[in-house]
Parts: C-alpha cells; sequence; structure tokens
C-alpha cells in the first residue's frame, strides 16, 4: 500500500468518524459542517476529473453547482405547492424524491456541458478559461431576471427532500447519504483514471500528437471528461441546495467557481482525494477564523500563494510525496 493510498484511507475515515463523534456528543453543528465538506468535495471530485485528467481549467463548474440547485429548488417548489411544473404537452408535477432529483440535476448539467463544452473545447489556455466563466456568469444573471422561481433573492424549501427508509431531516442521516454519494463518485473517479478513456484523456493532457496518431480525436476526450465532470457538479449543487433548503443565484457564480477550484488546489490536483482535503481545510479555516475576523480570506490567500508557490501537490502531495495514487 503506497502512502498515499494510506493517507486518503485516513481522510475518508476521518471525514466519517468526525460527524459520528458529534451525534455521540449531541453536536448537530458539526454534522452539518461535515455534511457541507462532503457535498463541496463532491463537487471538487467533479471539477477534478476535468482539470486534474483532462487539463481543462474551467472557471465555469459554478454554471453546474448552480443547475444542481435550481434542479432541486424548482421541482421541490412545485412539490410543496402542489402546482405542475409543465401541462401540455405532457403533464410533469414537482417531486420530493432526493433520487429523482439527483438524475435530473445530472442530466440536465450533462446537457448544458455538451453545449457550452463543443463551444469553449474549440479554444483553449485563457480563452478557454474565459468562455467558460462567460457561461456561467450568463446562467448567473438569468436567474437573477427569474422571478418566478424567486430571482435575486432566491427560493426557499419549507422541508428537505426524501429518501426512501430515512428521515433526511435528521443531520447525520442526511450526512450518511452525502458521504455514501461522496465515496461513491470517487471510487468511479478512481475506477475511470485507470481505464482506458482515462489513459488516453491523461495521454491527450501531455501530448495531443500522439493521441491522435493513434486515431483518438482529443476533443471528444475532453468533451466527454467536461460533461462527467458536469453531471457530479450537478449532484453536488442539488445536494448543497438540499442542506441548505435554499438556492439563489449565488451558486452560479464566479466566487463559487473559484473556491471549488482553490478547494482542489489546496488539497492536490490529480489528487484522488485532494478535493476532500481541500475542502475539508477551507470548512475549518471558515469556522475557526471566521469568528475571529471577516476578513479571515486573507489567511485562505496566504495559504494559497504557500501552496502555490512551495507545495505545487497540495496538502496531499506535502505528506505523499510525488508518486499519484488513483486507489
Amino acid at each position: 500500500m503506497s502512502r498515499e493510498t494510506s493517507l486518503n484511507s485516513v481522510i475518508g475515515l476521518g471525514l466519517l468518524l468526525v460527524p459520528l463523534w458529534a451525534y455521540w456528543a449531541d453536536e448537530p453543528f458539526i454534522i452539518t459542517l461535515s455534511t457541507k465538506v462532503a457535498i463541496l468535495a463532491l463537487a471538487g471530485v467533479g471539477l477534478n476529473i476535468a482539470l486534474g485528467l483532462g487539463g481543462l481549467v474551467s472557471f465555469g463548474h459554478a454554471a453546474f453547482f448552480g443547475i444542481g440547485g435550481y434542479a432541486m429548488g424548482i421541482l421541490a417548489a412545485h412539490a410543496q405547492t402542489y402546482v405542475p411544473l409543465m401541462e401540455w404537452p405532457f403533464l410533469i408535477d414537482g417531486t420530493k424524491s432526493m433520487p429523482i432529483i439527483w438524475l435530473v440535476a445530472m442530466v440536465v448539467s450533462a446537457l448544458v456541458a455538451v453545449l457550452i463544452g463543443a463551444l469553449s473545447l474549440r479554444t483553449s489556455g485563457v480563452y478557454f478559461i474565459m468562455i467558460t466563466l462567460a457561461f456561467a456568469q450568463m446562467l448567473y444573471y438569468f436567474a437573477i431576471s427569474w422571478p418566478a422561481y424567486g430571482g435575486e433573492d432566491g427560493l426557499s424549501i419549507y422541508l428537505r427532500n426524501s429518501f426512501p427508509g430515512l428521515n433526511t431531516l435528521v443531520p447525520i442521516q442526511f450526512f450518511g447519504i452525502c458521504y455514501a454519494l461522496l465515496m461513491i463518485v470517487i471510487a468511479f473517479s478512481a475506477r475511470l483514471a485507470r481505464s482506458p478513456f482515462g489513459l488516453a484523456l491523461a495521454a491527450a493532457r501531455q501530448n495531443e500528437e500522439r493521441v491522435e496518431t493513434v486515431g483518438m480525436r482529443p476533443y471528444n476526450l475532453r468533451l466527454a471528461a467536461f460533461v462527467i465532470s458536469a453531471a457530479i457538479t450537478g449532484l453536488a449543487g442539488a445536494l448543497y441546495a438540499d442542506l441548505n433548503r435554499f438556492v439563489s443565484p449565488t451558486m452560479f457564480s464566479w466566487h463559487m467557481s473559484g473556491e471549488i477550484m482553490v478547494f482542489i488546489i489546496l488539497g492536490g490536483v490529480a489528487r484522488l482525494y485532494g478535493p476532500v482535503a481541500g475542502a475539508a481545510l477551507y470548512i475549518m479555516l471558515e469556522h475557526f477564523l471566521g469568528p475571529i475576523s471577516e476578513y479571515w480570506q486573507i489567511y485562505l490567500g496566504a495559504l494559497l500563494l504557500l501552496v502555490v508557490l512551495f507545495a505545487r501537490g497540495g496538502l496531499i502531495g506535502t505528506l505523499a510525496g510525488r508518486e499519484v495514487a488513483h486507489d
């Protein structure tokens, strides 16, 4: 077992044990913080497929995070008001079922990613970054100007959505759902990295010409990775909106895109558990430094600068060494 695999196991187990201890100690706020870590880490794992495997520096993944959030908000809002989402040409009702909401969030995010990716992947470098950012900002301003679903004020959901056999209003049970999804997606990401598709995608990142000589199109590989990445980020957005029982245009903002990227950089780009370590570190800084100063992001910025300059592998790379483990 490599050092990084051992470290990944410690991080995964730690994320599970902290809320279990909080449940025993009757500290529901700690459980909520752990749930937030799991959800944001899930968004980071999604972006890491595009960034870490495909080398796609997307600064617009908040678009998919927000789509997931609004998929939850719209479906749940219609369910709680008993107003159909659509009556013609066929009837579509709202729903409070989490699995259905997740499926809708992932499918819509993937479809939008096909459109955004098909256009933005024709460019590279800073042009790709700016085009993805532009799409996210377009959706941000569209959400602000959408009064049917709250506009700038956002949309509140009275009760958390349901999952068969569980009471999702109990913090530890909702954490269990988010943690299980995170572990499933991490396992999928590890399998994807070792698959022929993942190896071809990594090869396209390193040497595009060689991939073309064996008959594969780097554009198609990157588009597939971008769509998979978007679907996972959309799932995280639906969970995040369910955690807060609220969705607003800020989920589309460039600040959200930046935060997701910060998780990956702090934890380690292309590291399997990098987004988990990064999200946990970010939430801990916010929790412990937030009450001290409202400008706690200054310390985050200093830490990010140190990581970029002296620890290019992030937290996991510093502790585990240069090797990258995908198991």
